[in-house]
């Protein structure tokens, strides 16, 4: 199976592979999350190559990939005019100044090929965006000096990135080498020495490894997986199978990574569809829309546009005007967004529904970049990224995605970005031993209900995780909490009872954290004695008296015991433990039948509390 669209009519891959048995097209891969989109934006520079005959010509010569020494002569000598036009050294000049700016402007940081026509223009390539790239530098440098906040750390983090940037050549030998590209004016023997040297094969694969950005003109274009890969930049006539091998660099999937990216310096994608002449959906072939295997940038785009204008209906129905928030500033940037906070925090679904589309804007948005739409879109994103960020601080909880914190960066970067400027009293985390009540009251009385229940609900729902984790029979408290959320959420609660009951269950949580020292037992102690108890039998104080030290004593067994490694899987082990949680001693009102089921369920406690080398939920 390959993951490089079949091209209408190529016989090349039939020859190789035998006729079709199955068709698997580009849409329904993406659908299959088995490749993420791809997306084109032709940024090719005002020297235009006008003769079509001429380009169909070259590609015919390209088209193997790998050009030998007589190849890459006769390229020159048959197609001088196009050649020269190709490799003009202003051309590559205005290339290199654009690359630079499209690779450090990207919302998704991924890494780059950038393809040439031959051997000596992707050293040439390499020279020129390397010079590039520490004018950049340079400029950044001083821009990090004149400024002050967030956006100086977001211009700090881009200055750091910029300089840990590595780049490298990678193109196939050739006998004479060293002198033929010398006689092109460039010097390749350093990058020959690094590419025996070093495994840059591996280092590009690598996410983490500062390779960033690759030099190509035949190598790594077919069969080299590298799903960091996010952006191709194209600059080599191309066609059919070689052409769609290569643009497949960029749509593999990857964390992160909503789409890939192509860069088009040289009009390959002008007559697309032609070019590009796909099977459609049915096993008769032909094009259908979404079967290419490359959009327009503009389509992206649309996308975004289309997503900003649900997250603004959505606030719209519950009175928040996102456009409103643009350009306010200071403390009336901080009431703005305290309003609109708590008119999104009239109900879980609500709130959800707006979270939701913000962070499909954010991962749009940062894939756009730097799209002019991207550009207009900002002011509007900067409302809803902080917007959506206030809402998460006050429920307490995180953008699991990490979308929203990459999104809130580039933002910074931009000088007019809006300060994301919070009211500290009103967005604290709250301890449940340490909730204030008469400030929750205080923000009631402002108005601010929903801004007061939110996160009291949240706490709630954060403390009873935990506390059902240590303890499966707190399992009541965690239904009741689920109970109050779902009468509120059905309109059968107004806020304030809400509000009353979320009190009431803080208060019983505070006093089930103390029953572990009344009961004089440890909180993984009390876990089994729970179990042990409720919801039956029910026992005289001295039963009872005998069950917490059946408890004790299995605690201690177990601390003894389970360090050993992968206890879990080990047999002998594992049948051990069972015996443990069998224990004689509890009293005689244990039936045959209670006391299987209460080891059970102990025994089901503890497989799930309790790991290899005495590790547990317990620390």
């Amino acid at each position: 199976m390959t993951r490089t669209s079949l091209i209408a009519g190529e016989e090349r891959t039939r020859e190789v592979f035998g006729d079709y048995v199955s068709i698997y097209n580009f849409r329904q891969s993406i659908e299959d999350k088995a490749t993420v989109p791809l997306y084109y934006e032709n940024r090719s520079p005002e020297v235009q190559l006008v003769n079509p005959d001429f380009n169909r010509d070259m590609e015919r010569i390209l088209e193997e990939a790998a050009l030998d020494q007589d190849q890459e002569q006769r390229l020159a000598r048959e197609f001088g005019r196009e050649y020269h036009l190709i490799t003009d050294d202003d051309r590559l000049d205005t290339i290199a100044t654009d690359l630079v700016d499209h690779f450090v402007s990207r919302g998704y940081h991924g890494k780059a090929m950038v393809v040439s026509i031959d051997k000596a223009t992707a050293v040439k390539m390499f020279d020129k965006v390397q010079a590039e790239w520490q004018r950049r530098i340079d400029t950044l440098s001083a821009d990090v000096s004149a400024a002050a906040g967030e956006h100086r750390q977001a211009l700090t983090d881009k200055l750091f990135e910029m300089t840990d940037t590595n780049m490298a050549v990678v193109v196939s030998p050739s006998r004479n080498e060293i002198a033929d590209m010398r006689a092109k004016g460039v010097d390749i023997e350093p990058h020959r020495r690094r590419m025996v040297a070093e495994d840059l094969d591996g280092k590009f694969k690598d996410p983490s490894d500062p390779l960033r950005i690759v030099f190509l003109c035949a190598m790594w274009l077919t069969g080299f997986d590298a799903p960091a890969t996010s952006t191709i930049y194209l600059d080599k006539p191309m066609r059919n199978h070689t052409l769609m091998q290569t643009i497949a660099r960029a749509n593999r999937v990857m964390a992160g990574k909503q789409a890939g990216e192509i860069i088009d310096y040289i009009g390959v994608f002008r007559n697309l569809q032609d070019a590009l002449a796909l099977y459609g959906s049915g096993s008769g072939g032909g094009v259908e829309p979404g079967d290419l295997p490359v959009e327009a940038k503009e389509e992206q785009a649309e996308d975004l546009a289309g997503m900003l204008a649900d997250v603004e209906d959505h606030a719209s129905a519950h009175g928040v005007n996102l456009k409103q928030g643009i350009g306010v500033a200071g403390f009336d940037w901080v009431a703005w967004l305290a309003g609109a906070a708590e008119k999104l925090l009239v109900s879980d679904e609500v709130r959800r529904g707006f979270l939701a589309r913000a962070d499909l804007c954010a991962g749009q948005w940062k894939a756009v970049k730097p799209h002019p739409a991207a550009t207009d879109a900002q002011p509007l994103m900067s409302v809803i990224v902080r917007l959506a960020q206030r809402i998460r601080m006050v429920t307490g909880k995180p953008d699991i995605s990490g979308v929203m914190a990459s999104v809130e960066r580039l933002l910074q970067e931009s000088v007019d970005a809006m300060p994301f400027v919070i009211d500290p009293a009103e967005t604290a985390r709250f301890d449940l031993s340490e909730v204030d009540f008469d400030a929750l009251a205080e923000l009631f009385a402002q108005g601010k209900r929903h801004t007061a229940a939110a996160p009291l609900q949240a706490t709630l729902e954060q403390r009873l995780a935990r506390m059902v984790r240590e303890s499966p029979s707190r399992i009541e408290f965690a239904e009741k909490l689920q109970e109050v959320i779902d009468r509120y959420n059905e309109g059968s609660k107004n806020i304030e009872s809400f509000f009353e009951e979320l009190k009431a269950l803080a208060g019983s949580l505070s006093e089930e954290d103390q029953r572990a020292v009344r009961e004089e037992l440890s909180e993984e102690e009390l876990a089994v004695f729970d179990l042990l108890i409720k919801p039956d039998p029910t026992l005289t104080m001295a039963q009872e008296a005998m069950v917490k030290k059946v408890a004790r004593d299995l605690v201690y067994k177990l601390k003894c015991d389970l360090p050993v490694l992968d206890w879990k899987q080990r047999q002998a082990t594992l049948a051990a433990v069972k015996v443990e949680t069998l224990d004689e001693c509890l009293p005689d009102v244990y039936d045959r039948a209670l006391f299987a089921r209460k080891s059970a369920a102990v025994f089901e406690h503890v497989f799930a509390a309790y790991e290899s080398g005495g590790r547990s939920i317990y620390g």
